[in-house]
């Protein structure tokens, strides 16, 4: 009944290098989940920080407005907490301070008991040599599946 929701972001993996991945719940009220549901959301030029009281937000997320949500409607890109456990937490502000990484999201998408899940990952900037890289990986793979295709054929 409920159609798979599952919103990406894939410039993250292209601007940055994948050092760790976690799933972080989303703290929402009732308009975003529904919009989420309606897959009406954008997490592509969003990024994670702390605050002050060593809590995790997700910000410039866009969530679109409920159409239905005249007066309780929420705010389109509003930052957002994300819940993990301490012991993850805790890491994360070691590892983001230390190391110069950043906290970015990869995918939004709804689990199986309903619930809107972030996978975040712990990132490192890649360098332009690097990405033409991975511009001509992708290339050689395309190519080599054509010439495959047209021999089978």
């Amino acid at each position: 009944m409920q159609k798979n929701i599952n919103i990406q972001n894939k410039k993250a993996r292209f601007e940055y290098e994948i050092l760790d991945k976690y799933v972080a719940g989303i703290q929402l009220t009732g308009t975003e989940i529904k919009s989420i549901r309606l897959s009406k959301a954008r997490i592509t030029e969003s990024f994670c920080e702390f605050n002050d009281r060593g809590e995790l937000f997700v910000v410039n997320m866009y969530v679109e407005e409920y159409f239905h949500g005249h007066h309780f409607n929420h705010k389109p890109k509003s930052e957002r907490k994300l819940l993990l456990n301490k012991r993850e937490l805790k890491k994360l502000k070691r590892d983001v301070d230390v190391k110069g990484t950043t906290i970015v999201p990869l995918r939004l998408f709804i689990n199986d008991h309903g619930f809107a899940k972030l996978e975040i990952a712990l990132a490192k900037g890649k360098k332009t040599h690097d990405k033409r890289e991975a511009i001509k990986d992708r290339d050689n793979k395309r190519s080599l599946s054509r010439i495959k295709k047209n021999f089978n054929t």
